[in-house]
């Protein structure tokens, strides 16, 4: 199977944030690799502190409107769009007033101003994503998730939409980053994904511990086809479960020919 249609799920994107290392490979890697022809498509949350006007988002009415279920509530589910120049790469922005705050004039994220809806917010995120995709009719061969908050999609894509023809033939690539959360997550997010419906057996690396930064990380893990490190030094004990999966890994691709070194191991899946 050809990789060429590549969907991104990242945590940040610069300019929309302030740059960071997170922030500029979630810009420059997808840039990169439509530039060497491959057809791209980029996801990240509408942080509150993104300005619209500032940054040209809209709404693409046709694709919100959906109300996705968690924890027996309904969040609607808003859709965003920007262009990134001078690549004319779209960016796609998941929001929703429950997760993300309107007006907000602190330059902190939602994730750390509101760190007791996480487990939530990167539900909802993911879910959103899924969706859009399949509104619009786009299939990708390969799915990248960038950090912590995109740590979800590979269970959900391997599980919940295992039979889904948009997702059935897709590899998925996971990058770990030096930065996380402190402390844990909801101690009921265990419950709220077995009311998504996945078993305890799917959720076993997180059932039986507090749902902390390590221990989502090991779940992408899990469920993803390989593994990307996209920090020159990440924690050890992650790094030893990488390499204990046995599954394809990119140890740091430095910060000179990243976007080829990417794009050979993609190729390689």
């Amino acid at each position: 199977m050809d990789i060429n249609k590549v969907l991104y799920i990242s945590q940040e994107i610069t300019p929309y944030l302030s740059e960071n290392p997170m922030s500029a490979l979630g810009q420059e890697l997808p840039q990169g690799i439509q530039e060497l022809g491959y057809e791209v498509r980029t996801f990240m949350p509408k942080y509150g502190c993104i300005k619209e006007r500032r940054n040209q988002l809209h709404e693409v009415i046709r694709l919100s409107g959906l109300n996705i279920v968690i924890d027996d509530s309904d969040h609607p589910l808003i859709i965003k769009v920007a262009t990134l120049q001078p690549t004319r790469m779209q960016v796609y922005f998941i929001d929703n007033e429950d997760y993300f705050l309107r007006g907000q004039s602190a330059k902190d994220l939602e994730i750390n101003l509101m760190p007791e809806d996480n487990d939530e917010r990167i539900m909802f995120y993911v879910r959103g994503v899924v969706e859009t995709v399949k509104k619009l009719r786009w299939d990708p061969t390969l799915i990248h998730c960038s950090g912590w908050v995109s740590a979800l999609a590979p269970i959900y894509l391997k599980k919940l939409y295992a039979d889904d023809p948009a997702f059935k033939n897709a590899k998925i690539v996971y990058s770990v980053f030096d930065n996380g959360f402190e402390g844990n997550l909801d101690p009921r997010m265990v419950e709220k994904l077995e009311m998504e419906g996945f078993t305890k057996e799917d959720l076993a690396t997180i059932a039986s511990n507090p749902v902390d930064c390590l221990a989502l990380n090991k779940l992408a893990i899990d469920y993803s086809d390989a593994v990307a490190q996209a920090s020159p030094e990440i924690d050890s004990k992650l790094l030893e479960y990488i390499n204990q999966s046995g599954k394809p890994f990119l140890p740091y691709p430095g910060d000179t020919d990243f976007v080829e070194k990417y794009a050979k191991f993609y190729e390689s899946l």
